[in-house]
């Protein structure tokens, strides 16, 4: 089917110059966008004009635009990577919007991330829940055969499964508490699920818990925005995991 031209639409998009000053929104027309477009490509077209019209444009992030990284994380028209399922932003395409339509866009608004600049926000808070205990520290020695070391097929593929989360906080910006409950999840299920994993996993979850709270995540009551809002289908049975092996850690101490 052949591409189609959005004559107009009217972007209504935070502004906000850094982290200490008072955010705003601010709306800008743009014409004739083929709807084969990705969203990310709209968004450069839109800041060649701003730039065009000496306007500063619209800082948002963004690196491998293929799905992978997590990086280009926009809450759009009220929903985490916009109006489609299964995908991030940057896979997100043009047809999915209507000519005429306002489409508003937004940071992620949790507490735990920070606005650095419009789009932009600080998402450290997960790289330091990961070095609490979202690693393997023991020697592993080098590359194994890959039948060296045995593992349950349904376990391995349960791991894989988790680990394909992404990191880019889509879960936290659709739940309602800002929880982080199922990324830290689905890092802990993934490294539970493996042989390599066991030597640490009586402090993981307790040290990864412990570090989602002192950044100030909010608590988990499993109304499921999360897991229909990650662009890899993360599964929510990774918090039940998540909470037996935490479990698990307090009694055996």
């Amino acid at each position: 089917m052949a591409d189609k031209i959005l004559k107009q639409l009217k972007i209504k998009v935070w502004r906000q110059k850094n982290a200490k000053s008072k955010g705003r929104f601010e709306t800008y027309t743009i014409e004739n966008i083929s709807t084969g477009s990705s969203f990310l490509e709209m968004m450069d077209i839109l800041n060649n004009d701003l730039i065009e019209k000496g306007i500063d444009p619209i800082a948002f992030d963004h690196d491998c635009r293929e799905g992978i990284c997590g990086t280009c994380s926009l809450y759009i028209n009220g929903r985490p990577h916009g109006p489609d399922t299964e995908v991030t932003t940057c896979q997100l395409h043009m047809r999915k919007f209507k000519d005429g339509e306002t489409i508003t866009i937004e940071p992620w608004r949790a507490r735990a991330f920070p606005v650095i600049k419009d789009l932009v926000v600080d998402r450290s808070a997960f790289d330091k829940i990961l070095q609490a205990g979202g690693f393997v520290s023991v020697n592993t020695g080098g590359v194994p055969d890959a039948n060296a070391i045995p593992v349950a097929r349904e376990d391995a593929e349960e791991s894989m499964d988790a680990a394909a989360c992404i990191g880019c906080g889509a879960c936290v910006a659709a739940c309602k508490n800002s929880s982080a409950m199922l990324f830290v999840s689905a890092k802990v299920s993934h490294l539970a699920k493996l042989p390599q994993g066991k030597v640490e996993a009586k402090t993981r979850a307790m040290s990864m818990v412990a570090k989602m709270d002192e950044l100030g995540f909010g608590g988990c009551t499993n109304t499921r925005a999360c897991e229909a809002e990650c662009p890899k289908s993360i599964s929510i049975m990774n918090i039940a995991r998540l909470n037996r092996e935490y479990l698990k850690a307090r009694l055996s101490r």
